[in-house]
């Protein structure tokens, strides 16, 4: 029987039971597909992150939703570099994780920020579709598509906490999920998502969705660092920079638990 070592983090916030919450694995050995898609289906939560020293300071890496694999994901990258640093001890302020679908990820340590350097998504106009509209129930001023995700932009923050999407229309979108935003009334802007198609009917907070807001608000604002918040139930505070076609996404972390699973 193995053991693998678990730890489930909150991320983007350094408060228990704010931010979104993540399950960070450590693997000895690979695991199967099955395996790993199986304990993300027993923990549900947002997304499993399976992690596994390559050598030196490079780590795989591989997320995990309770129904499927996903390219990219934000929180549990971020709840990953934090359980190597502060609980596996890990000496350099940097750490590269190798993913099949993003290609290299670096995680650096700031005192207790710590910053994700990720790919830019890049967008293009989209039309209005009449069940983006239907699944809104609000017109937005535009709509954008970016990699896997729709971009919804609307004129205020007060349209953004209202929206209550129905979950059944976009689970039924050929995307991963749409992202909705706005400018801030506090922040520079603030958003929401959704991702019923892969079983996360409101993320809490979504890292990968900041590679596709930061280059439109980067644009609109004309200024390369952002300070953002996702006004979910939970919330969640990212402080955001534009580098050439890079995003650093910076966050801070909290322990929740960890635990064994015995497979």
């Amino acid at each position: 029987m193995g053991v693998i070592k678990m730890y489930q983090i909150d991320a983007f916030t350094n408060e228990l039971f704010k931010g979104n919450p993540a399950a960070v694995c450590l693997m000895e050995e690979l695991l199967s597909d099955k395996e790993m898609q199986n304990i993300a289906m027993e923990n549900n939560l947002a997304e499993t992150a399976f992690v596994r020293q390559i050598e030196g300071t490079k780590y795989s890496i591989r997320w995990f939703t309770p129904k499927a694999e996903v390219d990219l994901c934000g929180h549990a990258t971020l709840a990953s570099a934090y359980v190597l640093f502060s609980k596996k001890h890990y000496g350099d302020n940097q750490i590269s994780f190798m993913s099949l679908n993003s290609g290299e990820l670096i995680v650096t340590k700031s005192g207790d920020l710590l910053e994700m350097d990720f790919p830019q998504d890049h967008i293009e106009q989209a039309e209005l579709s009449n069940d983006l509209l239907n699944a809104m129930g609000i017109r937005p001023e535009s709509v954008f598509k970016g990699k896997t995700d729709y971009l919804m932009v609307y004129s205020s923050e007060k349209q953004i906490q209202l929206l209550e999407p129905n979950l059944e229309v976009l689970s039924k979108l050929d995307a991963r999920g749409v992202i909705v935003t706005s400018k801030g009334d506090e922040v520079d802007f603030v958003s929401r998502f959704f991702a019923p198609q892969i079983g996360i009917d409101e993320d809490p907070v979504t890292g990968s969705a900041h590679t596709t807001l930061m280059p439109y608000w980067t644009k609109r604002l004309n200024h390369s660092v952002l300070l953002a918040r996702q006004i979910s139930e939970r919330g969640g505070v990212l402080r955001c920079r534009l580098e050439g076609d890079r995003v650093i996404i910076g966050g801070q972390a909290k322990l929740f638990f960890e635990a064994n699973i015995y497979l």
